[in-house]
């Protein structure tokens, strides 16, 4: 298992950028896929990024492609997700998750999640 703790959300106004960590720990070696997710209240938790653990190839959901920006540094086994050009419809619960193999877009596919962070962007 690893655990994940995430942190860096906040309150923004629209325009503005934030930059969510995520720091792993346990079993490390066992990470392939690490991925960030969002809920929004009401709605389905929704893909927003992952990348490759060793790799570094990354995906994105068409929603925030071109605006957000995931990474990692392996040395740390943190993985990072800068946020820039911030919308209204952003705001939503950002959690970090983690697989053993290729997770896809799914969060059906990602075994381990850390307990969120809250992002507010304000119109």
């Amino acid at each position: 298992q690893v655990k994940l703790v995430e942190s860096g959300g906040g309150l923004v106004q629209a325009g503005g950028s934030l930059r969510l960590s995520c720091a792993a720990s346990g079993r490390t070696f066992s990470m392939y896929t690490m991925g960030w997710f969002r809920q929004a209240p009401g709605k389905e938790r929704e893909f927003v990024a992952a990348i490759t653990w060793i790799s570094g190839y990354t995906y994105y959901a068409d929603s925030v492609k071109g605006r957000f920006t995931i990474s990692r540094d392996m040395g740390k086994n943190m993985v990072y997700l800068q946020m820039n050009s911030l919308k209204p419809e952003d705001t939503a619960v950002y959690y970090c998750a983690a697989v053993e193999r290729y997770g896809g877009r799914s969060a059906e596919a990602f075994d381990d999640w850390g307990q969120g962070t809250q992002v507010t962007v304000s119109s």
